[in-house]
């Protein structure tokens, strides 16, 4: 079997800057596993697969080098970067179904915009491990899917040092840790316990809670981001009460072909 495959570098307009994705169209579903596989030889924080099943509507799957997730911001801005502007499948807009519902997508300009559900962080007791797996001790502990730790500035979430031996202990997917910018609304990174990824680099699904966090703290609902990972990224918000926007940029990288024998 022969297939292609793409990578993009997502929420950034610089090549190398960003988080890399990579993109796989299928005409029908692999099986699960083949795909764990293919995700795990890519060694990308998430490969996505998608099927179309309408002009512009698509299904669309997201694997970590471990396991799937239910919904990935900067994989599905990459997917959509692939179908608008290499396979030409559809103009400026696209539905893609998936674990965590419908995404809308939209193209404006050289942006693609992300309809994302909202996932408003709450108050939330802190594990001893979370807390003795940091340098800097947070504000603030809430969570929503993950976990979300609010400093009192861009500097002290720039200077965390994550210590895995204790973070590997939490049943959690990701660790938001954030502040309010200096040149922009608010910063943010990302990191994954039990992974390989460690750091992720730009992490649209965090956005699903930091959008509505921030939005309601700086009292404005157009925002800008900036996730101040080492490849860095930049994302175009709006919160919009039970959804919320992103949008970014995307360069291609590469794409090819991959056997499967």
């Amino acid at each position: 079997m022969q297939l292609p495959i793409y990578v993009v570098d997502a929420f950034t307009d610089k090549l190398f800057g960003g988080n890399q994705a990579a993109v796989v169209p299928l005409q029908d579903w692999l099986p699960d596993e083949l795909m764990q596989q293919l995700a795990a030889e890519n060694n990308l924080s998430e490969t996505a697969f998608f099927v179309q099943k309408g002009p512009d509507e698509y299904h669309i799957r997201w694997f970590t080098p471990e396991f799937e997730i239910d919904l990935c911001g900067h994989a599905t801005l990459a997917t959509a970067f692939i179908i608008f502007n290499e396979l030409k499948l559809s103009e400026d807009h696209i539905v893609f179904n998936c674990k965590s519902g419908q995404l809308d997508v939209k193209k404006r300009g050289d942006l693609i915009e992300l309809n994302f559900p909202s996932r408003m962080p709450a108050a939330s007791e802190a594990p001893e491990v979370l807390l003795k797996g940091v340098n800097i001790q947070p504000q603030q502990v809430l969570k929503a899917r993950d976990y979300f730790l609010v400093y009192a500035s861009e500097e002290e979430v720039k200077q965390i040092v994550p210590d895995f031996n204790y973070w590997n202990q939490l049943d959690v997917v990701g660790i938001i840790v954030t502040a309010k910018g200096k040149d922009v609304d608010f910063v943010s990174r990302f990191f994954v316990p039990n992974s390989v990824i460690g750091e992720d680099p730009v992490t649209g699904s965090a956005h699903s809670s930091l959008i509505p966090y921030w939005s309601k703290e700086l009292d404005k609902t157009a925002l800008t981001a900036h996730q101040v990972s080492q490849r860095g990224g930049v994302l175009y918000c709006e919160d919009k009460g039970e959804r919320v926007i992103m949008a970014g940029n995307g360069v291609l990288y590469s794409k090819g072909e991959f056997y499967i024998r």
